[in-house]
């Protein structure tokens, strides 16, 4: 059982990387200005993730779908993300799973364990 484990996580691994890499072919023939927000709301995006980042990985696919449209349909990226191009980032974040999320659940565990036995 644990070979079939391995070969099933490593083909895991396989499928995830060329989906990656097809992801950031698409994200290469947008248009220049799209390509470097995608590429700076992506190393935004990683310094928050958590566990695997296949949160991560979905949103960003997403963000490349909505580069594609908008590109399209000949808005500037600034059309789309809005100016404040990092609220637009924590906007996407908000249902990913991320440290400061996790920080976040594991000081509140912690205070109510301690104060009032766990009870909430």
């Amino acid at each position: 059982m644990f070979e079939w484990i391995t070969v099933a996580y490593w083909r895991d691994i396989s499928r995830q990387k060329r989906e990656y890499k097809a992801m950031q072919a698409r994200v290469k023939a947008l248009p220049a200005d799209y390509a470097f927000v995608y590429e700076k709301i992506k190393h935004y995006m990683w310094k928050y993730a958590a566990g695997s980042g296949l949160d991560i990985l979905a949103i960003l696919n997403d963000l490349t779908d909505l580069f594609e449209s908008g590109a399209a349909e000949g808005k500037t990226v600034l059309e789309v993300t809005g100016d404040d191009v990092a609220a637009f980032a924590d906007e996407l974040l908000r249902h990913a799973t991320t440290y400061t999320g996790k920080w976040h659940e594991t000081l509140n565990r912690d205070i109510h364990h301690k104060l009032d036995g766990g009870q909430r």
